[in-house]
């Protein structure tokens, strides 16, 4: 069985082994749409992350009969046309809750306890020429007491949910989907969760619904000392909007894992705010833990052979 992985580099060194046992296995650690036109002519099992898999590519693969997403959304690839020939799509859902919900946490204490600026005291030697045992010149704020709201009550969203509840803070959501099926927690408003919540931390899907959904409007309900995080999906929060209220000092900053172009520009707003303090900002990096991307490996083999 031929085996391709069009672009294997986004698991970085993670142990491909499980896969490797159940066939031929050939991997590229990156494919342009041109490339990867040319590396599928034998391929049977074709395992890609973020490669676009369209009729074009389908037409290039004869003998292809199952096509493997190394992540949980397949909005890369045309199901519809796989389905016209017959061939099967597999994804891999829950392997990286755990990762993404500790990162979300990283990001939130981050934000709430200045961690960069004191770090950066004490190993800069400013904090060794100093006269006092301590440095109260900048604040942070304790995660107890304070109201988390989640944009998004789905499996990663309902953890750290309790992840919060855990640090004493007060839960409340919005569905985006409309329906609040979540009876642990009050479901509100986008208006009133925008507004009473202290953190808000964003695990919603991309879709119609929540393209755009916090825009400059929303952003400029938030409470001047409040963070918002992403770590759904770009595009969910707008991103220039996001840099135009933290220049503007507007709300107490953010933390983004996710982009609307992946990797950044380098002439992004948000490269270029007034405020780089006011931010946290991972390279899509939330779901990549070792031991999520060792799970997602032997989610695609198991993948792979039940299909065979």
């Amino acid at each position: 069985m031929k085996i391709v992985f069009l672009d294997a580099a986004t698991l970085g060194d993670t142990s491909l082994e499980p896969i490797a046992k159940l066939g031929d296995l050939v991997c590229w650690p990156t494919s342009t749409p041109e490339e990867a036109l040319t590396r599928v002519g034998e391929c049977e099992v074709l395992i890609v992350n973020k490669i676009k898999v369209d009729r074009m590519l389908l037409d290039a693969a004869p003998e292809l009969r199952l096509v493997c997403e190394a992540a949980t959304g397949v909005n890369n690839i045309d199901v519809e046309a796989c389905a016209a020939k017959g061939i099967p799509v597999r994804n891999v859902a829950g392997y990286s809750t755990d990762s993404v919900v500790q990162e979300t946490f990283m990001h939130i204490l981050t934000l709430m306890g200045n961690g960069p600026y004191f770090d950066s005291t004490v190993k800069s030697g400013e904090y060794s020429r100093g006269n006092i045992f301590t440095d109260v010149s900048k604040p942070f704020f304790e995660i107890t007491g304070k109201t988390l709201g989640i944009i998004g009550m789905g499996t990663i969203g309902s953890k750290v949910a309790k992840v919060g509840e855990a640090f004493g803070m007060k839960v409340i959501y919005y569905s985006t989907s409309g329906t609040g099926h979540c009876k642990e927690y009050p479901s509100v408003s986008l208006e009133q969760l925008m507004k009473d919540s202290d953190v808000i931390s964003v695990h919603a899907p991309y879709n119609e619904r929540t393209a755009g959904l916090v825009g400059e409007g929303e952003l400029r309900m938030m409470k001047p000392t409040a963070f918002i995080v992403n770590m759904g999906r770009g595009g969910i929060v707008v991103e220039e909007a996001l840099a135009k209220v933290i220049d503007e000092g507007i709300i107490g900053g953010a933390g983004l894992d996710v982009f609307v172009k992946e990797p950044l520009p380098a002439d992004h707003p948000l490269l270029h705010t007034r405020h780089p303090e006011k931010l946290s900002l991972t390279p899509h990096t939330a779901w990549a833990s070792v031991e999520a991307r060792n799970r997602l490996v032997q989610a695609i083999a198991d993948n792979i052979a039940k299909g065979f």
